[in-house]
Protein backbone atom coordinates (compact mmCIF):
# COMPACT_ATOMS: atom_id res chain seq x y z
CA UNK A 1 0.00 0.00 0.00
CA UNK A 2 1.07 3.86 -0.49
CA UNK A 3 1.10 6.26 1.91
CA UNK A 4 1.73 9.71 2.08
CA UNK A 5 1.61 10.94 5.37
CA UNK A 6 2.06 14.66 6.38
CA UNK A 7 2.11 16.83 9.73
CA UNK A 8 3.44 19.69 11.51
CA UNK A 9 1.28 22.50 10.59
CA UNK A 10 -0.59 24.91 12.74
CA UNK A 11 -0.41 28.42 13.60
CA UNK A 12 2.58 30.61 13.35
CA UNK A 13 3.47 34.12 14.22
CA UNK A 14 5.51 36.04 11.81
CA UNK A 15 9.28 35.28 11.64
CA UNK A 16 8.19 32.18 13.99
CA UNK A 17 9.27 29.02 12.91
CA UNK A 18 7.67 25.63 11.98
CA UNK A 19 8.79 22.23 10.82
CA UNK A 20 6.91 19.78 8.47
CA UNK A 21 7.20 16.03 8.24
CA UNK A 22 6.06 13.85 5.23
CA UNK A 23 6.50 10.27 5.62
CA UNK A 24 6.16 8.01 1.89
CA UNK A 25 5.71 4.06 2.55
CA UNK A 26 6.05 3.29 -1.28
CA UNK A 27 5.54 -0.85 -1.12
CA UNK A 28 9.14 -2.15 -1.17
CA UNK A 29 10.81 0.70 -3.06
CA UNK A 30 12.08 4.65 -1.49
CA UNK A 31 10.50 7.51 -3.58
CA UNK A 32 12.97 8.90 -6.26
CA UNK A 33 12.53 12.35 -5.29
CA UNK A 34 10.26 14.35 -2.43
CA UNK A 35 8.98 17.85 -2.55
CA UNK A 36 6.76 20.29 -1.73
CA UNK A 37 3.98 22.45 -2.63
CA UNK A 38 1.65 24.95 -1.55
CA UNK A 39 -1.97 26.37 -2.16
CA UNK A 40 -3.22 29.38 -1.29
CA UNK A 41 -7.33 30.27 -1.73
CA UNK A 42 -8.07 31.47 -5.07
CA UNK A 43 -4.41 30.76 -6.19
CA UNK A 44 -2.54 27.47 -8.06
CA UNK A 45 -0.66 25.21 -6.01
CA UNK A 46 3.03 26.75 -6.41
CA UNK A 47 6.39 24.54 -6.13
CA UNK A 48 8.52 25.33 -2.51
CA UNK A 49 11.43 22.86 -2.22
CA UNK A 50 12.48 19.61 -3.66
CA UNK A 51 15.05 16.62 -2.95
CA UNK A 52 16.23 13.69 -4.99
CA UNK A 53 16.72 10.83 -2.96
CA UNK A 54 19.90 9.93 -4.68
CA UNK A 55 22.28 12.67 -4.20
CA UNK A 56 20.30 14.61 -2.10
CA UNK A 57 19.87 17.58 -4.78
CA UNK A 58 17.72 20.18 -3.62
CA UNK A 59 16.17 22.48 -5.45
CA UNK A 60 13.80 25.73 -3.92
CA UNK A 61 11.41 28.36 -5.17
CA UNK A 62 12.39 31.71 -5.12
CA UNK A 63 10.57 33.11 -2.55
CA UNK A 64 11.78 30.39 0.11
CA UNK A 65 15.27 30.50 -0.65
CA UNK A 66 17.58 31.12 2.76
CA UNK A 67 14.54 30.49 4.90
CA UNK A 68 13.11 27.21 4.39
CA UNK A 69 15.28 23.98 4.50
CA UNK A 70 13.96 20.88 3.14
CA UNK A 71 16.15 17.51 4.46
CA UNK A 72 15.68 13.55 3.79
CA UNK A 73 15.78 10.60 6.41
CA UNK A 74 16.59 7.74 4.38
CA UNK A 75 15.41 4.94 6.49
CA UNK A 76 12.26 6.34 7.30
CA UNK A 77 11.53 7.54 3.37
CA UNK A 78 10.79 10.59 4.99
CA UNK A 79 11.19 14.27 3.90
CA UNK A 80 11.10 17.29 6.06
CA UNK A 81 10.44 21.19 5.45
CA UNK A 82 12.51 23.42 8.05
CA UNK A 83 10.63 26.70 7.97
CA UNK A 84 12.02 29.80 9.12
CA UNK A 85 11.27 33.98 9.20
CA UNK A 86 8.05 32.73 7.96
CA UNK A 87 5.70 35.65 6.67
CA UNK A 88 2.33 36.18 5.98
CA UNK A 89 2.42 35.29 2.84
CA UNK A 90 3.71 31.25 3.32
CA UNK A 91 0.20 30.76 4.61
CA UNK A 92 -0.82 28.27 2.94
CA UNK A 93 -2.25 24.05 2.55
CA UNK A 94 1.09 22.67 2.00
CA UNK A 95 1.06 19.53 0.19
CA UNK A 96 3.90 17.12 0.08
CA UNK A 97 4.29 14.71 -2.83
CA UNK A 98 6.54 11.74 -3.60
CA UNK A 99 7.97 10.35 -7.01
CA UNK A 100 8.66 6.98 -7.85
CA UNK A 101 9.83 7.60 -11.16
CA UNK A 102 13.78 7.05 -11.13
CA UNK A 103 14.75 10.34 -13.69
CA UNK A 104 17.42 12.84 -12.51
CA UNK A 105 15.87 15.70 -13.31
CA UNK A 106 16.45 19.42 -12.56
CA UNK A 107 14.43 22.37 -11.17
CA UNK A 108 12.06 22.34 -13.96
CA UNK A 109 11.17 18.95 -13.89
CA UNK A 110 10.81 19.12 -10.11
CA UNK A 111 8.94 22.10 -9.81
CA UNK A 112 6.29 20.37 -11.98
CA UNK A 113 3.04 19.10 -9.97
CA UNK A 114 2.56 16.20 -13.07
CA UNK A 115 6.25 14.95 -12.21
CA UNK A 116 4.79 13.04 -8.88
CA UNK A 117 2.92 10.14 -8.45
CA UNK A 118 1.44 10.30 -4.70
CA UNK A 119 0.50 13.37 -2.46
CA UNK A 120 -0.93 13.76 0.96
CA UNK A 121 -3.57 14.83 2.13
CA UNK A 122 -2.50 19.14 3.12
CA UNK A 123 -1.35 20.52 6.41
CA UNK A 124 -2.91 24.16 7.29
CA UNK A 125 0.37 26.42 7.77
CA UNK A 126 -1.38 29.97 9.08
CA UNK A 127 1.25 32.80 9.70
CA UNK A 128 -0.64 35.50 12.02
CA UNK A 129 -0.22 37.75 14.71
Amino acid sequence: QVQVVESGGGLVQPGGSLRLSCAASLRTFSPAAMGWFRQAPGKEREFVAAIRWSGGNTYYADSVKGRFTISKDNAKNTEYLQMNSLKLEDTAVYYCAADRTIYLGGADYYSRVESYDYWGQGTQVTVSS
